[in-house]
């Protein structure tokens, strides 16, 4: 049976499928990225990880995988399939792509950017299925975003397209590893609503899903902290279309799973901002934890249509 090998590196965790031509999974596994063993370390666990499934595919199915799709976090020059940077792998210039190819016995690899390839799912199969431009946004640790224009997810010239985290929306804010003050990702990711509530509450185990009970039972406090990480979201967000006009707005990460306790108050406060804007839709992200997985494997399955690896099926 054709299959691809499907892989999704996390700072923590590795997601991997094999998967059919029609996209069904076939086989999954996870493991952990093992960061504190090293980049090295990193590097080769994910390649013996892509070996077992190349071995465990041709044993199950009777034939080798047919190429191989890989999303991992970071700086990702997705052309030359290498792995640029990632702080929380430690990893810099990793020639990612090739060092698969020559692992798996020349199958054909393509590397995506982790954001990027859970919007190429979530744009072709998930929630934005069926739109023409679309902005998908996953709130968690940090922000990012990834931008579905006529087809593709847009990498933009140096692989940067997207990083909505940065935006500033409080000027002189709260600084920023990045370098600047007040931007988005300090108010509004699940990371940073987690660190005001456990200030506000005193408990320092509290985080953001604790802050979402807190605000649906009522608590003035929890309100006042999630209002105030939704409004530095909408300025991000009126930004973002202003200048993408997407059809659809798609939401997800750890803040997401709050559901309607964020996009209630999130839809009203995008609402109020907008002037001569056209108004998207804003809906939760559909794919969960999967969405790297199932983009490249996507990726893995554009590879050997010959088309290009970002785009994205009407």
């Amino acid at each position: 049976m054709r299959h691809v090998i499907a892989l999704d590196v996390g700072g923590t965790g590795m997601k991997a499928a094999l998967a059919g031509a029609s996209g069904a999974s076939l086989h999954q596994a996870r493991r952990p990225t093992g960061r504190e063993r090293g980049p090295d370390a990193v590097v080769e666990g994910i390649l013996d990880f892509a070996a077992e499934l190349r071995a465990y595919g041709e044993q199950r199915f009777g034939e080798p995988a047919a190429a191989v799709g890989v999303a991992v976090p970071g700086i990702v020059d997705e052309a030359e399939g290498i792995a640029a940077y990632a702080a929380n792998l430690g990893w810099r210039d990793v020639p990612l792509r090739q060092l698969l190819v020559e692992r798996l016995g020349g199958l054909p690899v393509a590397l995506g950017h982790d954001v990027r390839t859970g919007g190429l799912a979530e744009g072709r199969i998930g929630a934005g299925k069926g739109a023409d431009r679309f902005l998908f946004v996953p709130l968690g640790t940090g922000i990012a975003g990834a931008i579905g224009i006529d087809g593709r997810v847009e990498a933009g010239a140096h692989g940067f397209a997207g990083e909505i985290g940065h935006i500033v929306v409080r000027p002189g804010g709260a600084p920023c590893p990045c370098g600047q003050r007040g931007c988005l990702e300090r108010f509004a990711s699940a990371a940073a609503v987690s660190e005001a509530w456990a200030a506000a509450c005193e408990d320092p185990q509290a985080d953001a899903a604790d802050c979402a009970k807190a605000v649906a039972s009522g608590d003035p406090n929890a309100v006042r902290v999630w209002q105030e990480a939704v409004d530095a979201l909408a300025d991000g967000l009126v930004t973002a279309l202003t200048l993408l006009d997407p059809r659809t707005l798609i939401i997800g990460g750890g803040l997401a799973e709050a559901g309607e306790t964020l996009f209630t108050p999130l839809r009203d406060a995008v609402r109020r901002r907008v002037t001569f804007q056209k108004l998207p839709e804003i809906v939760p992200a559909a794919l969960g934890d999967t969405a790297g997985c199932l983009g490249a494997g996507l990726l893995a399955w554009d590879l050997l249509d010959h088309t290009d690896r970002t785009e994205v099926s009407p």
